[in-house]
């Protein structure tokens, strides 16, 4: 992805070399990249998924531009996570998934890196749809993909659905 700007944001490609380095620590990935990484970054939600991404990665290449940090611009510090899933499946959709670290939560950070992604995801070639789930119990998660110009399409007993 090519860098993401807001009025307050940055989104940057987070490339497998990036992703190693974290696994490392949060002092290797600062050799990286020009920004701070707060020691609590990622959140283990994320985390988890690091030694699939790798691999995935690896294989295809190509999928890792749909992956991004989340960077305040003022202070320079990676807040979050924000991107796509593997790029757009055979129906031209594809899936939105992100997380701010809780201190900057409540901040409209969230809404701000959504509203950039799901404009820059309906610009690239194959994408006709974005799609998104979240838990029934996740309010902040619903208001920011509602604001993102995402509408609910099912829900079942644990998720909501979105699509654009």
């Amino acid at each position: 992805m090519p860098k993401i700007t807001t009025d307050r944001l940055l989104v940057i490609t987070f490339e497998a070399e990036m992703i190693k380095a974290l696994l490392e620590g949060v002092e290797k990935l600062e050799k990286l990249i020009p920004y701070n990484v707060p020691v609590d970054y990622p959140m283990d939600v994320y985390k988890q998924f690091f030694p699939y991404k790798i691999e995935r990665f690896s294989q295809y290449p190509e999928e890792n531009k749909w992956e991004g940090l989340i960077i305040d611009k003022e202070n320079q510090t990676v807040i979050g996570d924000i991107g796509y899933k593997a790029g757009p499946n055979e129906k031209g959709e594809i899936n939105l998934g992100y997380s701010i670290l809780p201190r900057y939560q409540g901040n409209g950070y969230a809404t701000e890196a959504a509203l950039a992604m799901v404009y820059w995801g309906l610009r690239q070639s194959g994408v006709q749809k974005i799609t998104a789930t979240c838990s029934l119990e996740n309010s902040a998660s619903i208001r920011v993909l509602e604001k993102a110009g995402l509408r609910q399409i099912h829900k079942d007993e644990k998720k909501i659905y979105w699509m654009s």
